[in-house]
Formats: C-alpha cells, structure tokens, sequence
C-alpha cells in the first residue's frame, strides 16, 4: 500500500493575478516619477529674475537716472533702489535685503555681493551691471564679495546638498518608526523619532564638519537646526503613516522632497523662480533650516535667522500635533483593522530605501 502524501503542492498563482499585482505595485514609482518631473522641472527648468534686489550706490542725479532706467527695462525682474553710501549697501547685503550693490565709477565699476545668500542670485546680478558697466563705463566689472565661502564649499551649495542628506535619512526612518513600529504606543515613537533624528543630525554635523568642511565655525548652530528639521519631518511623516500606510513613502517624497528641496532655495531662491516655488520658501520647513543655516553661519545670526527658528519650531509642533491625533484614530480603529504583517512593512521599508 502506498502512503499518502502529507501535504498537496501549491496550485500555481494565475498570471493574471500577479500581472494584476505587478501593475498595482507600479502605481507607487510612476506617480514618484511624475511628482519629481513636476517639481523639478517645474522650479528649475527656466530661471530668471523676479524681484531681485539690486540697488545703486550713490545720491547723484545721474545715479537716479540709471536706477529709473534699469527699473524700467527690468519691469518685474528687478527691484532697483538707491543707497546712499557703500556702507549702506554694506549693511543691507548683511541683512539680505540685496543681493548686489553697484558702485558706478568711470575707472573701476564694482558691484558689491555676498554669495552666501545665493550664488546663482548674485551671479544673475553680476550679469545685470556687466553690461551696465560696459555701456557707463567702458569698463570690466569689478566683483567684491562681502560673505567668503568655507574652503570645503567653495560653491556655496554645501548646505544645501546637507539638507539632502539630513531629509533621506529622516524620511526614510519615517518606514521603519511608522512600519517597522506601528505596532508600539505613539508615545514610544514619539521618543524614536527624538533619538533618531538626533542620530541623522549627528551624521550631519560629522559630514558638514570634519568630513567635509562645509561650515568651519558655528557648527553647532547647524547641528541644533538640523536636530529640529529632522524631528519635525519623522514625527509629520510618522503621523502620516496612520492615515497613508504603504503610501506614506509617496506622502513624505512629496513633502520633503518634490515641495521641499525646490523651494528650499538651494538651488535657486524667490528671486530666480516662479511665485509658486516662492511662496512655498516663506514657510518650508527645508526653506527654514538652509536659511537658517546660511544666515547663522555667513551672516553672524542676521537676516532673519529667529523667523528661520520659528518655522522649524511650527513644524515641529504641527508634527507632534498630528502624531496625537494619529494616536487617537489608532485607539477607535485597533479593533477593528489587523496590523501590518512583517511582510507588509519589509515591503514599505524596501518602498523607501528604493525611492
């Protein structure tokens, strides 16, 4: 007599069914890769002024006439004042009012920047009085720079390339604290998304600081505003995990990466984009730390560094908020919905580091 077989092989999955599977999963990326060519095509592919400020230095009548010229060939691009004095200018290239001061002069014109505030914004302006130089002056232009750059970020976009890095480490923690976690207390996460995001800004300040030299003094005024973005993208992003569950990672790449690394002005600030992008640049949270950054770091706390403070506090806050709520809505649904299989947040978390 023949035994029986203790177990009958697995039926076949129909291929219908995992083309059907295949082609849902694909939903995720294509959306991504949508979002991202929205985003960034839509704040970067054709820069050009809008509201750039610019002044001219001196009281003359013949410095007013080439201010009103400049403003009425301009139109929206520029907006051209007059100072009285270098000293002037000076000080509002410090505070971030400008961003170039020309000083008309018949032997050396020379226009007054601080690159700190915006690279690709000063050289916009320097492209400006190039040629206001040579038709006045039948001169070559004169460039001082107010704000020299550290030596391991002679370009001035090292911050901004922290941001990048600071923001993939948060939000792809937002997986594992949200996923890996769900089934934990709000309260446990909450405590997670602390030690985390001390963790990401502590990576932070060891590649801004000896690893790389992007900032050579007030490091640890970078490391405090990074601690802070960090903390209010996990804490936003962890609370989002309750309501979007395996669409999270969509949910924080369009937060804190699509809206945020584009209006962040590291790239471009306002005065080079669309008024979208700048309107976003007011309140981000991304726009909050790389300003906050520059202004503590290249212009000794001025220029609007509490308002910078303020707005990773707000988020912070608006983050913590929501974490409550998603705790509440945790504690009406939990007997009523099964928790994520471990598959289910290995999936996510794969979703993320992918992305």
């Amino acid at each position: 007599m023949s035994a029986s077989p203790s177990h009958h092989a697995a039926a076949p999955v129909p291929q219908r069914v995992v083309l059907r599977h295949v082609l849902t999963h694909l939903v995720m990326p294509l959306l991504m890769c949508v979002g991202m060519g929205l985003a960034y095509l839509g704040a970067f592919h054709a820069p050009k002024p809008n509201h750039l400020g610019v002044a001219v230095v001196g009281s003359t009548p013949q410095v007013q006439v080439l201010a009103q010229t400049l403003k009425d060939k301009a139109g929206s691009g520029l907006d051209v004042t007059t100072v009285a004095d270098q000293a002037t200018a000076r000080h509002e290239l410090m505070n971030r009012q400008l961003v170039g001061a020309y000083v008309p002069d018949s032997a050396t014109p020379t226009l007054l920047v601080a690159s700190a505030n915006s690279d690709t914004s000063a050289t916009a302006a320097e492209k400006v009085f190039t040629a206001v130089a040579a038709q006045t002056a039948d001169r070559p232009l004169t460039v001082t720079e107010l704000t020299p750059l550290a030596s391991g970020d002679p370009t001035g976009q090292g911050l901004f390339f922290l941001l990048v890095a600071v923001s993939i480490g948060s939000y792809a923690s937002v997986a594992v604290i949200g996923g890996a976690g769900g089934v934990l207390r709000m309260r446990v996460r909450g405590l997670l998304v602390l030690g985390a995001s001390l963790v990401v800004s502590l990576i932070g300040l060891l590649l801004a600081g000896p690893v790389f030299h992007l900032v050579d003094h007030d490091l640890a005024a970078v490391w405090a505003l990074s601690w802070a973005y960090s903390a209010g993208v996990m804490a936003v992003g962890t609370a989002l995990h309750t309501f979007l569950g395996r669409w999270t990672t969509l949910g924080t790449m369009l937060l804190f990466v699509m809206l945020n690394f584009t209006s962040s002005g590291g790239i471009y600030r306002p005065d080079l984009q669309n008024g979208f992008f700048g309107s976003l640049h007011a309140f981000w949270n991304g726009a909050g730390f790389l300003e906050g950054a520059r202004n503590a770091v290249y212009f000794d706390g001025r220029g609007g560094l509490a308002g910078n403070v303020l707005t990773l506090a707000v988020w912070l806050v608006v983050g913590a908020a929501f974490m409550g709520v998603a705790s509440l809505a945790e504690k009406r649904r939990r007997p009523l919905a099964a928790p994520e299989t471990p598959a289910e947040r290995e999936e996510e978390l794969e979703e993320a580091v992918a992305a």
